[in-house]
């Protein structure tokens, strides 16, 4: 069977959050509910908002029934006890908004991800001032971190995010929040950070190879260092000396340079236009396909979209410009 007590402490907490959302929604302006802001965020105490905690609401009940009964009685030690009580609960109110204040978001960042997977992004928080912040909590949607925050050095958070479509993802609103020292009042603010996060297109799955038109037939590029051999040819002043065929140099009497060759895969074109009859959204997560298998073979590749095109080139910056343009297409 449950604890009453712990049963009215969570309904207690819930009826509380739903009074503090109908709150935020009416009046928008007390917790900045739809306004971004240009990082960096530092908080102070006009944007910090204090409200006693359950803890506070049963210590304040505690309070008056113990003074009620010490005036009943006309114990002037119980009244001392009482007051002295009521006297660290006023004491801990500025220490707990001072525990906020101060206290800035300098940076959001994540690595982009496909469509429908768990982006994680990472807040970067300090503090202005030498004092260390114990016992900090973030909150974003149903997820919550305590953490300490250091006096001098910052601290990088990481919050997973859920992901739905492509392009730029809001971060959303955090709510910073503590009731430090002793529980009793909880002190908040929010930071709804201007940080877009970008979100690659989700890939088609099953769908058709790399296109065929347009590939180049495979050729070799003579290179000074690789893996194929390609053969001797006689030294030019500047090349390096690592590369001197040494004993066949000794048995032709001249100097020869070994020479290697790089396999240059063919390129293929990754046409817009030549998807034609399909929805945009498809085109784009065949191209986004296209462009991961492109990758995967080593092959150099060539994006066209209707306002720009990408290469040919490969490798991992020609891969996230393409994924990139993609994302952010109309």
């Amino acid at each position: 069977m449950q604890n009453p007590l712990r049963l009215l402490a969570s309904t207690f907490r819930v009826q509380w959050e739903h009074l503090v959302e109908r709150a935020e929604r009416r009046l928008p302006s007390l917790t900045r509910y739809r306004a971004t802001e240009s990082l960096p965020i530092r908080l102070h105490q006009r944007r910090i908002y204090v409200v006693p905690s359950g803890f506070g609401f049963f210590f304040t009940l505690v309070g008056a029934v113990m003074l009620l009964g010490a005036l009943n009685f006309n114990n002037n030690a119980a009244m001392l006890f009482t007051f002295a009580i009521a006297g660290v609960m006023l004491i801990s109110l500025p220490r707990t908004v001072a525990h906020l204040d101060a206290v800035s978001l300098s940076a959001v960042r994540a690595e982009p991800v496909f469509a429908g997977e768990t982006l994680a992004a990472h807040l970067r928080l300090g503090v202005d001032d030498q004092r260390p912040r114990p016992r900090l909590r973030i909150r974003h949607d149903s997820q919550e971190r305590v953490f300490d925050l250091a006096a001098t050095l910052g601290q990088d958070l990481e919050l997973a995010l859920p992901t739905s479509r492509r392009g730029l993802l809001d971060p959303g609103r955090f709510t910073l929040w503590t009731d430090h020292p002793f529980g009793v009042f909880r002190a908040w603010s929010v930071l709804h950070p201007l940080a877009p996060l970008l979100v690659y297109p989700r890939p088609e799955v099953d769908g058709p190879p790399l296109p065929t038109a347009g590939r180049m037939t495979e050729s070799h590029r003579v290179m000074t260092s690789g893996e194929d051999w390609q053969g001797l040819r006689d030294y030019r002043p500047g090349d390096a000396p690592r590369l001197i065929a040494w004993k066949s140099s000794a048995r032709e009497d001249r100097l020869l340079v070994k020479e290697f060759a790089e396999p240059r895969g063919g390129e293929v074109v990754l046409d817009w236009h030549a998807l034609e009859g399909m929805e945009s959204e498809s085109r784009i997560s065949r191209l986004a396909r296209w462009v991961l298998l492109a990758e995967s073979a080593q092959v150099r590749y060539r994006l066209v979209l209707p306002a720009e095109s990408f290469g040919p080139d490969r490798g991992p910056q020609h891969r996230a410009a393409c994924l990139s343009a993609l994302a952010l297409l109309p």
